[in-house]
């Protein structure tokens, strides 16, 4: 071989090499063996876990060998794995089934979990940190027997430094994880509750939603980065001054050249240039550049997001962020200078499957997505910080987050070290997830009581540290005056009352008749900075009893079997779905009057729901029209909720639900636009009865659309004229959009027969008696006043029975909307706002041991069960009976309800209808007056 053909041939070999390491770098690469995979070490997998019930593992030296103990998966809990003491509460109605759901098995204290490691080779002289993304709430950490540290937190994750316990080969991970009550003046005790610890409420330690788990979640890596590489990047939009302000630190500065890259969603840079202009403070670098032009705002609408890039080096730190701007412009709360509001939506860790939050994206993407759908745009998370992944999941939706501290605390301040601790967790929160641009408000608490100076100074260091949130020293509080007004160093105010009154319906709608035709102006207009109205709702809905089979997690619903089997005992099981039903009716009925009013409220900056899903602690909460697992009870579709609850909504203002002939209805227009200013718009009006016939319509045009509340924009107005009582609906709607609300209203003639030749009217049970011995029929309705039962009301169960026990016990009512007593009666199956006058002068009577067939059902509240009545029928000897316990004898000219049903009573009683198939002793309507379940309530006895 000549010397030519040699070279030639080794030229050749050596570049078939060059394509080979080429071919294998690409397969690497492809594969996602990059250096970022490299220099990490996940942990997850299979670990060895030892139970620590007596505090011996450190004494016994459990981390210096390997020891044998029971296998679990991680990330995972001991829930999970089926380790802990295994339940013995039986399904009975009591304050301990009650309470919440129940732990199938349950830790207190510290477990050890133990792992064999293995470093690299090639990290060598690299700084590694232990990342454990989420713990309840301290962990320990050893290596090889020797105790690196301790960290603790509910919010975020604990990290730690290896760098000096590891070497490259194989070393021995213990961590010891104690899920303890480490500072209990974080909580408010729950002492309705008999067992001890089920009494901490807040969300970030609590068994009534999440449980207290002992586990590791979420991430659990080993990361090996250069010695003097970057770290905790932060960004602040600066819109006034066009511009991105940067932070990062270092332990050094570098001498290698910094490089900043801001990269789109698509992977395009928008800027890549080495770092100039640097400030330095202790290790902190600062550094400024102007916006890119192409770089967008982000907001619910809009919800672009960025990430943003430091390179030193071989190393590269990154974060994403969003560019915006929260603040408050004459009292409103605005964004990118655009005012918005917030249809808000409470949070308080409730996932029954696995009993903690969803730590990847996914389960939160599908949850915000539900949310969303019932046209939300904001969730508070009640005393505790969600996970990273729920972050990411919101910026990615456009979706605005409130997060607070895990603190509901009446005993603010008392305890140095407790106080010390959440001052560290809230700086721990800015930095973890203060980059996401969902990340808007923040509060210290819920509901806070004690050292008011105290939270405002703690407040005020917050917003010193990061201008990119608004901050609130309590979600409310009932510590006067500290609830009524805002503090010194309140950015945004959330509220029940004011110091003028309530700016909720709770105190309201039970005690005024229904009105349409005002919002909470009078009580809050005078509140200097945005107003976001506390915890609305609460209108508790009867168990759904189909709900049981999905609890397949690590939670059993004791609660809903116990209320199951009981009502199966009392004969009643089959009216359960029909009671979920029609209390949820009434309670979407309520929830979007609720919702109405914040948004006709010009001074309101949002409000936040107790909420759109059940609440299955504190007493079986079940407050939602979703249960909670975000699913539809079939009550109201997200289409339907959509109607009062998104970005547009129309509304009207109209003076009372009931009207005569004789009468006019007249409403005036109005729009709440939180979307977009939108010119020369159609609004088209409707007026049909229930079968759809046209009343009346009319169209508004040329109207203009600003953003905010575009109040008077035309008036509806329509003579009420009818011999018959009559269901009407108003609609209005948007003309070429989705945008579309509807209103119900009942018209009832002026003058209808309220006596009968052949029936008697009667409040007398004693006159009743002999009348029923003649064989005749007989109209009973004594005297709310005078019977023995449950005081009507129009509202049901406030939260929940059994955490406020002390309140009128019923959840509404179940009409028989087919029966022919109610045939001159318009009415659905549910209550409705034409049920008000007649619910509030009404007793409940308890119909157990009465063999009789109501035509109205009153639902009772879960925990009693009892079989309930204010209108029922039965044959009494040779005589025919209606029984009402709703007052139909009194001031019927200025009571159209009453009069219309006791016209249809009589009506229907006069009929060859009226054969009641039930037969009642008349010594039995004796045990209507001898009912010894009244209850005498005001609404102080909860509000106070």
């Amino acid at each position: 071989m000549s010397q030519n053909r040699a070279l030639n041939h080794s030229k050749k070999t050596i570049e078939s090499w060059h394509l080979i390491l080429f071919f294998i770098v690409l397969i690497l690469l492809s594969s996602g063996c990059g250096p970022k995979q490299e220099n990490t070490i996940s942990l997850e997998g299979e670990w060895q876990v030892k139970l620590d019930s007596l505090s011996i593992g450190e004494t016994e030296n459990w981390a210096n060998d390997s020891f044998q103990g029971l296998p679990i998966n991680l990330p995972g809990t001991l829930d999970d794995a089926e380790i802990g003491k295994p339940n013995t509460l039986k399904p009975e109605l009591n304050n301990y089934v009650l309470s919440n759901l129940t732990r199938k098995y349950q830790y207190i204290g510290k477990a050890w979990y133990q792992k064999e490691i293995e470093i690299p080779s090639n990290w060598k002289g690299k700084k590694i940190g232990l990342t454990i993304e989420r713990v309840i709430w301290e962990s320990t950490v050893f290596v090889d027997g020797k105790e690196i540290g301790k960290a603790e937190s509910l919010i975020g994750s604990h990290e730690y430094d290896l760098t000096e316990a590891l070497s490259p080969g194989k070393h021995l991970l213990t961590i010891r994880i104690d899920n303890s009550n480490k500072y209990p003046l974080i909580n408010v005790p729950g002492n309705k509750y008999p067992d001890p610890i089920n009494q901490d409420m807040a969300h970030g330690y609590t068994n009534h939603t999440q449980i207290k788990w002992n586990g590791i979640l979420g991430d659990i890596t080993l990361e090996a980065d250069g010695k003097n590489a970057p770290f905790n990047l932060q960004v602040y939009p600066d819109l006034k001054n066009n511009a991105l302000q940067i932070t990062y630190e270092q332990e050094k500065i570098s001498e290698t050249e910094m490089v900043f890259e801001l990269v789109d969603a698509k992977g395009e840079k928008l800027y890549a240039e080495p770092i100039g202009n640097i400030e330095k403070e202790a290790n902190v670098i600062s550094f400024q550049i102007e916006r890119p032009q192409e770089l967008k705002y982000w907001d619910e609408f809009n919800p672009n997001i960025y990430e943003v890039r430091i390179i030193s080096g071989i190393d590269t730190l990154k974060t994403s962020f969003g560019y915006k701007e929260i603040a408050q412009q004459n009292g409103d709360l605005t964004l990118n200078g655009k005012r918005i509001f917030l249809r808000g939506n409470l949070e308080c860790s409730i996932f029954p499957l696995t009993g903690h939050p969803p730590m990847e994206k996914e389960g939160w993407a599908k949850l915000i997505h539900q949310a969303k759908a019932y046209g939300l745009n904001h969730l508070r998370f009640h005393s505790w910080c969600p996970p990273r992944a729920a972050f990411e999941a919101a910026d990615e939706a456009g979706f605005y987050f409130q997060v607070e501290l895990a603190h509901w605390s009446l005993r603010v301040g008392e305890d140095k070290k407790t106080t010390e601790f959440l001052r560290r967790e809230a700086d721990k929160l800015l930095r973890d997830y203060g980059n996401h641009p969902s990340f808007i408000l923040m509060a210290l608490g819920n509901e806070l009581q004690g050292d008011i100076t105290l939270l405002n100074q703690i407040t005020a260091e917050l917003k010193e540290k990061d201008n990119r949130h608004l901050y609130a020293t309590t979600a409310f509080s009932f510590q006067k005056p500290a609830g009524q007004r805002p503090e010194p160093e309140d950015e945004y105010f959330i509220a029940q009352w004011t110091d003028k009154g309530w700016i909720r319906g709770q105190g309201i709608f039970n005690n005024k008749a229904p009105h349409f035709n005002t919002d909470y102006s009078k009580n809050s207009g005078h509140v200097e900075i945005p107003l976001i109205s506390h915890e609305i709702g609460q209108y508790a809905v009867y168990p759904d009893m189909s709900e049981i089979s999905k609890y397949t997690g690590v939670l059993q619903p004791l609660n809903f079997i116990a209320i199951r089997d009981d009502l199966k005992n009392k004969g009643l099981l089959n009216f359960a779905n029909d009671f979920t039903n029609a209390s949820g009716k009434l309670a979407a009925l309520l929830y979007k009057e609720e919702i109405e009013r914040a948004l006709k409220t010009p001074s309101f900056d949002g409000f936040q729901l107790l909420q759109l899903q059940d609440f299955p602690g504190q007493g079986t909460a079940l407050v939602g029209l979703l249960n909670a697992f975000w699913e539809s009870k079939g009550i109201i579709s997200a289409e339907e909720f959509r109607k009062f609850n998104s970005e547009v909504v129309p509304l009207i203002r109209f003076e009372k639900a009931v009207y005569e002939s004789g009468e006019r209805f007249s409403a005036s227009v109005e729009v709440a636009n939180f979307f977009k200013e939108m010119q020369a718009q159609t609004l088209d009006w409707t007026i049909k009865d229930a079968v759809g016939n046209t009343i009346k319509k009319g169209t508004l045009s040329n109207v203009n659309l600003t953003i905010g509340n575009n109040q008077d924009l035309g008036i509806i107005d329509i003579p009420i004229q009818t011999d018959n009582a009559q269901h009407w609906i108003v609609t209005v709607s948007l003309k070429d959009s989705a945008y579309e609300n509807s209103w119900s209203i009942w018209v009832y003639p002026e003058e209808v027969s309220i006596s009968s030749k052949e029936v008697l009217v009667t409040a007398s049970i004693d006159e009743a008696t002999v009348a029923l011995g003649q064989g005749r029929k007989v109209l009973l309705n004594p005297k709310p006043i005078s019977l023995e039962g449950i005081e009507g009301r129009f509202v049901p169960v406030f939260w929940s029975p059994v955490h406020f026990p002390n309140q009128p016990s019923t959840m509404g009512l179940l009409m028989d909307d087919k029966h022919p007593a109610l045939a001159k009666f318009p009415t659905s199956t549910h209550t409705d706002w034409q049920w008000w006058n007649l619910c509030i002068n009404s007793k409940s009577v308890s119909i157990d041991s009465l063999n009789v067939d109501p035509i109205v059902r009153v639902i009772d509240n879960f925990v009693t069960n009892r079989s309930l009545s204010n209108l029922f029928e039965a044959k009494v000897g040779e005589g025919k009976l209606v029984f009402s316990s709703i007052d139909l004898l009194s001031d019927l000219k200025n009571r159209p309800v009453a009069r219309q049903l006791r016209h249809s009573l009589l009506n229907y009683m006069e009929s060859d209808n009226f054969v009641p198939s039930k037969s009642l002793n008349i010594d039995s309507l004796e045990s209507v007056r001898l009912n010894k379940s009244q209850n005498n309530f005001s609404t102080k006895d909860i509000y106070d």
